[in-house]
């Protein structure tokens, strides 16, 4: 099998974004035939002008839709995050790191809610402090929405051009 070819379906049906080395123990080939998969599945996609990209986040490679296409595949993906918890995850993403009990002074009582689920999906940290926990996103949360960054400033710089292009 052509090694591009491999690595494109190990991208195409995996949920979440791999290492190079994961996609190696997978399919037989070297680190170095993955890289060079990954770099020609990129240019191949932005050769022909294709909806799909391979998004490279925190060391983990995706294949997923570019932003402008977004709206028409999203019609046909049913969202996992609910709005109202999406709301929650952007504000924690914003402010981080973020107390969970400032949020619910803003957001009201259902943030608990909500972060049970960015919790559950790995989508955040929390740990203690004092009385609350102190929320922050992570690399998950990058890869899940397509970020190429973890660190709170990057994020923070993202959402920033992601609103503004909106508007």
């Amino acid at each position: 099998m052509e090694p591009k070819a491999l690595v494109e379906a190990v991208l195409f049906a995996s949920h979440e974004g791999l290492r190079a080395v994961d996609v190696s123990k997978s399919t037989g080939l070297s680190e170095s035939q993955v890289r060079s998969a990954l770099k020609a599945l990129q240019d191949d996609y932005e050769e022909r002008g294709s909806a799909l990209r391979v998004l490279r986040a925190g060391g983990r490679y995706s294949l997923c839709l570019r932003e402008e296409y977004l709206p028409y595949g999203q019609q046909f993906s049913p969202p996992e995050i609910p709005p109202s918890t999406l709301r929650t995850a952007a504000m924690i993403a914003y402010h981080q790191p973020v107390e969970q009990s400032e949020l619910c002074r803003t957001l009201g009582p259902r943030v608990y809610d909500d972060v049970r689920k960015l919790r559950e999906m790995g989508l955040v940290d929390a740990r203690k402090k004092g009385q609350t926990l102190e929320l922050s996103t992570n690399r998950r949360f990058s890869e899940h929405f397509g970020i190429d960054a973890h660190r709170r400033e990057d994020v923070r710089r993202w959402m920033d051009t992601a609103r503004e292009s909106q508007r």
